[in-house]
């Protein structure tokens, strides 16, 4: 039974904000652009490697001053990067940054895709790159994104021809661009592709070079451009009251994550293209020899004249009056042969006229989230805000298997609802990052469905179809159940509606440390995905190692409730490591995946399920002093780390450095970049190394070289560079063996260096003073020794110790050597005492 209201709109307004997921309502200035942008037949594909690669200017330029469709291809989703503003990393990094592009794309008028490629840390070479990075997929991938998209020109960000000076990924993006144009033309290269797409041809290959490319502005002016053709990305745009690189600006600031918030800039502002490859050039114009008007499909003419008509009289006022004649051209487009053209360009069309009606579709489900098999009432609302006559004729939905007919007049103004509960399909997929599905390799991800690759999301797997009947034309709009809500702090808002398992079961920490071979209890916490939830839990786990209970019962009456069952380990006498994982039987079937939630303000909520498994690791550990104190910089894992083997660590806000509280502890811990990003410690680093000179010990953790907001990170010379090695595996040269800190409390071997990940360490310092003592050298394949990766100075009474050592990537990981050696620097100093202790 179906029951449907009528009432009156009242109209409110709301703050937009990207976390509320509203949907996008166009006001008659935004419609007009997009009549505009829908009169120009004209693609630009952007490419680079990572998030925050690319450039926002010239992708606003291309988009909302041409009114070209511009795509930014991302070969990776930056999940080897660092994280300032949490703990994530790795693929929930990667999970942030994609929907950083993606407010980013909603903001300079962009869209977005991506390949397999997977960032697995800073490559120093391509040749590097490309052979961690499976190269004939990454390249398929491009060819394939390009095959899809159909630019008529790309433009990549970085040059190929710098092999060696850069990172390899930005270097490998320009080479696979440049390979993948010369292959898109040919059906010889990746066949299987044709199925899904045809061959195509870009006209030109573009490099966006600047005068940095060139080391000064004074180098750049002198060189020849006869090669290159320049804009001025500082149009002004009226009907945004923006500049285009104000609204550059303000996209790049999405990129939360990486530091990239800054200050919008104005005024006129010259871009850089180099011609690469393709038709020659003839003028000024990027597209030179390309019909980017409706002329350029088969039937579009007389289409462009219609829709010419209704920007060159558009009304403002009455942005409805011109449905007849969008509807009259969707009706001629539907006709046209070019489905690569129609595809797009009805979208576009159909979005316009459901502006300029006032016409507000939504489907809200009763909550976020449905299992298989489970029932959900859905609340349609439909609402026509203009005097044109629209008739909701029916809907389709997902998960039925034929339309509901409706028959229903939408009058002017007032609002419909609709209920409906429909059954999510024993079928359907579980809502899930589809790129970490199945389990990929360091430099890939595994993903099989070629339909799927370069989508920035998993395409949503609950929609309904509203088919209208428009001026005698049916016209179907397609829209995701999302669940609407609402908080008194916060007002109106948004999630998009998942299908998530039944079950989830959490382990509260990724890595268990055993300093001993003393049991601990490890906590599981089972989340309900849906009602009467009954079943157990039993672990799997190394056979070394020894759990018990063998299996616990749970019973969870209400969907969302949780449940938290403790379960003792015990680990063996010796050195093991290995995983253990918490598995949820339900009616036979087991079920081993996590649910981890990422909620900032600045993203939508973002659900991921993954597994759920830990690690084990029963080392062999001494340490001295317990009393440690910390200091938060960005976003790291560190303090609950250093809690996992003993210590006793306290968080220490930057307003509470004082002489007083620091005395209370063994040791103080910066944590990273925290010198890049806390202003106060301006004002508190005396307090700090006043603390090491009356006998503290201070250890401070990798920093950049730019932005430093202290004059003297150490109290003696340390500058800090770019210098860094980023194979995990490389050599690691004690330099000094018999110094204390590699001896006390644990003895510190080339052994410890085994098993870390992405890389041994970062922005290394390059020059210091004869105070500090360097204790390890390595270096990355075919580069010189890099000593700056942990640096010991005396001063006063006390130990200054700098480290560019990724113990933030190691302690995660469960690295037992990072651990042992992270003691050893807690313990500095504390030689004699243990001494004292001992006698």
């Amino acid at each position: 039974m179906h029951r449907i209201t009528f009432g009156i709109l009242f109209l409110f307004s709301a703050l937009f904000s990207v976390n509320a997921q509203q949907p996008k309502k166009l006001n008659s200035s935004e419609i007009y652009e997009a009549v505009q942008k829908l009169n120009v037949l004209a693609s630009v594909l952007y490419v680079a490697a990572h998030p925050d690669d690319e450039n926002t200017r010239l992708i606003a330029y291309m988009s909302n001053e041409v009114k070209a469709r511009t795509a930014y291809l991302s070969l990776t989703r930056g999940d080897g990067g660092q994280n300032l503003i949490g703990p994530e990393i790795r693929e929930l990094l990667g999970i942030m940054r994609t929907q950083e592009l993606l407010a980013a794309r909603g903001i300079d008028g962009g869209e977005q895709r991506f390949t397999r490629a997977n960032d697995f840390g800073y490559s120093k070479h391509p040749d590097e790159t490309l052979s961690i990075w499976n190269k004939d997929e990454v390249l398929a991938d491009v060819v394939w994104n390009i095959r899809q998209f159909k630019p008529d020109i790309i433009i990549n960000r970085f040059d190929h021809r710098r092999a060696g000076q850069t990172h390899g990924h930005h270097t490998s993006s320009a080479i696979l661009s440049l390979e993948a144009f010369d292959l898109v033309d040919d059906a010889s290269a990746y066949p299987s592709q044709l199925k899904h797409v045809d061959t195509w041809q870009p006209k030109r290959i573009f490099y966006n070079t600047s005068w940095w490319r060139y080391g000064s502005r004074e180098a750049f002016n002198k060189i020849d451009k006869s090669n290159m053709l320049n804009f001025d990305i500082g149009v002004y745009y009226p009907l945004k009251g923006l500049s285009n690189n104000e609204l550059a600006s303000m996209a790049s600031s999405q990129h939360l994550c990486q530091g990239f918030g800054r200050m919008t800039s104005r005024g006129s502002q010259e871009e850089y293209i180099e011609f690469l490859k393709g038709d020659a050039l003839e003028d000024d114009n990027p597209f030179a020899g390309i019909d980017i008007s409706w002329n350029r499909i088969e039937g579009g003419k007389a289409i462009g004249t219609i829709l010419k008509s209704v920007e060159n009289n558009f009304n403002f006022a009455h942005p409805s009056a011109h449905i007849p004649e969008l509807v009259r051209a969707y009706q001629m487009l539907q006709k046209v042969k070019d489905n690569h053209w129609k595809s797009i360009k009805s979208e576009e069309l159909k979005s316009i006229i459901e502006a300029c009606s006032g016409l507000y579709l939504e489907v809200s489900a009763n909550s976020p989230t449905a299992t298989k098999n489970e029932s959900v009432n859905l609340r349609i609302e439909a609402l026509n805000r203009s005097n044109i006559g629209i008739q909701l004729v029916s809907y389709n939905m997902t998960s039925l298997d034929n339309a509901v007919s409706k028959n229903i007049t939408l009058p002017q103004n007032l609002r419909i609802n609709i209920e409906e509960g429909i059954t999510i399909p024993d079928n359907s997929n579980y809502t899930s990052a589809y790129w970490l599905n199945k389990k990929g390799s360091l430099g890939m991800y595994n993903v099989e469905d070629q339909i799927l690759i370069g989508k920035p999301e998993t395409p949503r797997a609950i929609n309904v179809t509203f088919n209208l009947n428009i001026e005698n034309v049916l016209i179907p709009i397609t829209k995701p159940v999302v669940y609407r809500y609402s908080k008194p702090d916060k007002g109106e808002l948004y999630r998009p509606f998942e299908v998530v398992p039944p079950v989830s079961a959490n382990l509260k920490d990724k890595v268990y440390i055993f300093e001993n071979d003393k049991q601990k209890d490890i906590e599981v916490i089972v989340k309900a995905g849906k009602d009467n939830i009954e079943g157990f839990v039993q672990m799997a786990y190394p056979n070394d190692w020894s759990v018990y209970p063998e299996k616990q019962k749970i019973n969870i009456a209400n969907k969302g409730d949780a449940q938290r069952l403790v379960f003792t380990v015990i680990p063996p006498k010796y050195q093991s490591e290995g995983l253990i994982t918490p598995m949820v039987n339900l009616d036979g079937e087991f079920y081993t995946k996590e649910l981890i939630e990422i909620d900032y303000n600045h993203i939508p909520f973002q659900t991921v399920y993954l597994p759920s498994e830990s690690k084990l690791v029963r080392l062999d550990i001494e340490k001295r002093g317990s009393n440690i104190g910390y200091i938060e910089g960005a976003g790291d894992v560190v303090p609950e780390s250093l809690r996992q083997i003993g210590y006793r660590v306290t968080i220490i806000k930057p307003e509470q450095i004082t002489a007083k509280n620091l005395s209370n502890f063994d040791a103080i811990v910066v944590g990273i970049r925290a010198y890049n990003i806390l202003d106060e410690l301006k004002f508190k680093q005396k307090y700090l190394l006043d603390f090491v000179k009356d006998g503290g010990n201070l250890i401070v953790q990798y920093n950049t070289s730019r932005r430093i907001k202290v004059d003297n990170i150490a109290p003696y010379e340390l500058k800090l560079s770019r210098d860094r090695v980023t194979d995990e595996n490389a050599k690691i040269r004690i330099l000094e063996p018999n110094h204390p800190l590699l001896n006390f409390p644990n003895k510190i071997t080339e052994q410890d260096f085994e098993g870390w990940v992405q890389e041994r360490g970062l922005y290394f310092p390059n020059k210091w003073s004869e105070e500090f003592t360097p204790l390890f050298s390595s270096n990355d394949k075919g580069e010189s020794p890099k000593d700056g990766s942990l640096l010991v100075a005396k001063y006063g009474k006390g130990n200054y110790i700098y480290t560019g050592l990724s113990f933030f990537r190691e302690f995660p990981a469960g690295v037992s050597g990072a651990y042992r050696l992270f003691a050893n620097m807690l313990s500095a100093g504390k030689e004699k005492t243990s001494t004292n202790l001992k006698n």
